[in-house]
């Protein structure tokens, strides 16, 4: 009865076994799956690994902090930089603007230079009677108020009768023998020279006396 009750038990648990494997399947589980739900084990294992996670955690927050205020150091460089460039073109760019209203006051006034160079042949070319003499007066009268007009443009005519020849300013179209001048100084003036401020519109056009005498 033993043996057999024994027997009996042993077929009913593995009965029951193959019941719970079977239910198992029927409802899409696994033993893997009862694993993951079963809760995670609590004591001092895990209490252990979450206080050696957290220093990696710390160091790693620390080293990102470095980072990022090297990335601020790099982008204010970046910014002082991009200033003085800003800066530097602005300044390039008032002195183009200013350079190129001078070049085109230039081109202006070098139109005007034909009509000086007709007033002074009409007031080399004045008779003596008084209608020469009247029309000698206006006419000076309005080169002098040209002359004025020029001036405060900033247009200045360039000294040439009896000055030392300079070919930065003077143009020679003839050497001359003479005793009446220096050596190497301007003779005769054919044709006024002019500058505007600091720049030269055209060279003066002379005659140069060339002494022996020195």
């Amino acid at each position: 009865m033993g043996k057999r009750n024994g027997k009996t038990d042993g077929n009913a648990d593995l009965r029951n076994v193959n019941l719970r494997n079977a239910d198992l399947r029927n409802v899409g589980l696994s033993q893997e799956d009862l694993a993951h739900e079963l809760p995670a084990a609590e004591g001092g294992e895990e209490t252990a690994s979450a206080a050696v996670g957290a220093k990696p955690a710390e160091v790693g927050a620390g080293s990102e902090t470095e980072q990022l205020k090297a990335e601020r150091d790099a982008l204010l460089d970046r910014l002082a930089r991009l200033q003085a460039e800003f800066d530097n073109a602005r300044k390039r760019a008032v002195r183009e603007q200013q350079e190129f209203r001078e070049f085109a006051a230039a081109d202006v006034i070098r139109n005007f230079l034909p009509i000086l160079d007709s007033f002074e042949r009409a007031l080399k070319a004045g008779g003596g009677d008084s209608n020469a003499n009247d029309f000698r007066n206006g006419v000076e009268l309005i080169y002098r108020q040209f002359q004025d007009a020029l001036q405060k443009i900033g247009v200045q005519p360039i000294p040439a009768l009896g000055q030392a020849f300079d070919p930065r300013v003077h143009e020679a179209v003839e050497m001359v023998d003479t005793t009446e001048v220096a050596d190497h100084h301007v003779f005769d003036e054919l044709q006024r020279g002019y500058k505007y401020k600091d720049r030269l519109l055209r060279p003066a056009m002379v005659r140069v006396a060339r002494n022996s005498r020195g």
